[in-house]
Order: structure tokens, then sequence, then C-alpha cells
């Protein structure tokens, strides 16, 4: 058997991720990563993140016999996920701080001290799964549709793959739950965490304000636009926006508008139709590969938010950067955000970052 080092958020799904490698018999040893500083964060926080994870996952690991660590990465998350958060919101982009966060601390931290501890591999909570063969290993998506991750792990280098494993990646959450009752473990009933681990406010704008000058243009007021270049209002800061929000923008249409484009160095935010979020052309830049590149004409299946499906694609052009064709128009894609590509809708391709999007020309 092996000797494994489990990701431990203190919360049920990694706690039955190392549940189940103990009951196979495995040697296994449990990491909690210390990712910020809590001296600002509420007590009764509940993030996966937060002093009251940690706690739970040395509980846990006390529950099942393991030895657990805890590593202090604050330094790594800062500039590798915070810092690219703030930035991505001052250039009037949405970022994925869970990426950012799984392909450059979490999975290559825990690879370099598990190797340190005498670990074969590493593994964590996600509801994902690794397919290894002699060949290659690669990336699935997990088998309950309504907890796949799959979409946050494309950016993890793939040299990393052979060593990772997913226990629960096969099993639903109401199955991962019920475990952790048989268990009786103290995460069994615990509510997951919905907010961004270093965003305990649920107001990311409150970061930004902490972390900009007051003088940033992100935060300023400037001039809500529609796309011919009519002004229609004004904002109190750009970094308050996203592509294909409707709430607090100016009144007083005949029907509702929403946020087309964030134009960060005009500080405009362009509004107009729902109609008119709707775009067929994505282009993707930051691009890393799981499996092998698609070919430019080849059709593959492109997912463009977590919370969205798939849909068909057809890759236009391909090199460092990548523009795909969408089958069917597709509503408020978003720079920042992540385009994740599948095969078959179950085997990760890849993937990289949304750049821009625009509607096809019609002839």
């Amino acid at each position: 058997m092996s000797r494994i080092l489990v990701a431990m958020s203190g919360g049920v799904d990694s706690s039955v991720a190392a549940a189940l490698l103990v009951d196979a018999g495995h040697e296994v040893v449990g990491v909690t990563m210390k990712t910020f500083c809590y001296s600002e964060t509420p007590a009764h926080s509940k993030t996966c993140c937060g002093l009251d994870g940690i706690l739970d996952a040395k509980r846990v690991a006390d529950a099942l016999g393991i030895p657990h660590y805890v590593f202090d990465v604050e330094d790594d998350f800062t500039r590798d996920v915070i810092d690219d958060f703030v930035s991505e919101y001052a250039e009037g982009r949405t970022p994925n701080p869970c990426v950012s966060c799984n392909s450059n601390t979490k999975f290559k931290g825990l690879l370099a001290r598990g190797q340190a501890l005498g670990c074969d591999q590493i593994a964590s909570g996600h509801y994902v799964r690794v397919e290894h063969t002699p060949e290659e290993s690669s990336l699935l998506r997990g088998l309950d549709p309504d907890k796949d991750q799959s979409y946050f792990l494309w950016a993890m280098p793939k040299s990393l793959l052979p060593k990772l494993l997913f226990p629960v990646g096969e099993l639903t959450k109401s199955a991962v739950r019920a475990r952790a009752r048989e268990l009786a473990l103290i995460t069994a009933d615990k509510p997951e965490s919905q907010e961004i681990c270093f965003v305990p406010s649920g107001n990311y704008r409150d970061l930004l304000e902490k972390r900009l000058s007051p003088l940033h243009p992100a935060l300023q007021a400037g001039p809500i636009v529609r796309r011919s270049g009519e002004v229609v209002g004004e904002h109190r800061g750009y970094a308050g926006f996203t592509v294909g929000q409707r709430k607090g923008l100016s009144g007083g249409f005949p029907e509702p508008m929403f946020v087309l484009q964030i134009r960060a160095h005009e500080r405009e935010v362009v509004v107009g139709t729902r109609d008119e979020l709707l775009e067929d052309v994505v282009d993707i830049g930051g691009l890393n590969w799981l499996g092998e590149p698609p070919a430019v004409g080849e059709r593959v299946n492109v997912q463009l938010r977590y919370r969205s499906s798939a849909v068909p694609a057809r890759v236009a052009r391909m090199g460092e950067s990548l523009t795909l064709e969408l089958a069917e128009p597709q509503i408020a894609v978003s720079p920042g955000q992540s385009a994740v590509l599948f095969d078959d809708e179950e085997r990760v391709l890849g993937g990289g970052r949304i750049v821009g999007a625009s509607k096809r020309e019609t002839v």
C-alpha cells in the first residue's frame, strides 16, 4: 500500500476522502494549508480555509488515527491567488480564484511537501476522477453532475496527474455525507462554504478597496454607456461590475439592461439588452493542456462558467491562444473566467482564460 498525503480543508468531502483511503489500508497523512491571515476574519466564518476548517480537519484526523500537519502557505497564496484576483478586477475582468489556488498554491505545494514527508501520492476531496493507464493519466468529470469540479482543475501541470487521487469522485454528495455519518465524523452535516475564503464579508469590493489605492481608476466614477457611445448613466467604479450583471445599473429603459463589457482604460461600463449579451466566438488565452490539444477544425465541448453546461464548439484558430466558434450563442461570456475544453463532455483536454467574445459575422 502507498503512503498518501490528503489535503484536508475541514469539510466533509476531504474528511471522507481521507477515511476511504484509511479503509483501503493506505498509510495516510492529513495536511491543511493555512492560506491567509485570520486577524480580520470573523470568528464565526465557515470558509473552507479558515481557522474553523483547520480545527475540524485536526479533529477528523484524530478520529481516523492519522497524523495531521498545518502548512503555512500565506505568502504563496497571497501572490498567486489574492494578488491575481485584485489585478484581474482592476483590469475589468472577472477572475476564478479557485482555479488559481488549485493550479498554483494547492497541488504543486502539496506535492513538494508530500515528497518531503515520504508520500507517494496526493489526494483531495474534489469531485473529479483520474484515469491512470501505463501510457498516461487523464482528468475526468466527477460522477455527480451537480458536484463535478473539473472546471476548477484545468490549469494544474499535466505532470501532476499521475500523482493524484480523488477518492470521492466516484460518489454522489449524498453518499459522501452518508459515509461520514456512518463514521460519526464531526463534518458529516457541516454546511458547505459558498463564499470566497479570503472575502469573508461576501463583498469582493471590500477587498479591492483595502488593496487598491483609493485613487485607482477601478474605484473611480465613470460613465455607463451604450455600444453606440451614448452616455446613459454613471457608476461609482467599474470594479463593482461583471459581464452579465443587471443589478446596480441606471433605470428608465424600456427593457432590462445588462453589463456587456467593461472598458477599463476608459473607465466605461457598457450596457445593453439581453440579446446583445449573446455571443458565439470566444478567444481564450493562457492555455494549459492536460490531454492532446485539439486541431483547427476539430469539434470539442467547452464550459464557460462553473454552473453552466458544456456546449459544442469548433476550433477556429489554434496557437499560443485559441479561438472557438460555438454551436449556439451563449449569454454573458466573461473575460477572466475559465473556458474548459472536454473531448466528449467527460475527459478534460485543458483550458484557458477567456480573453474576449464576439458575435460571428454573418454574410
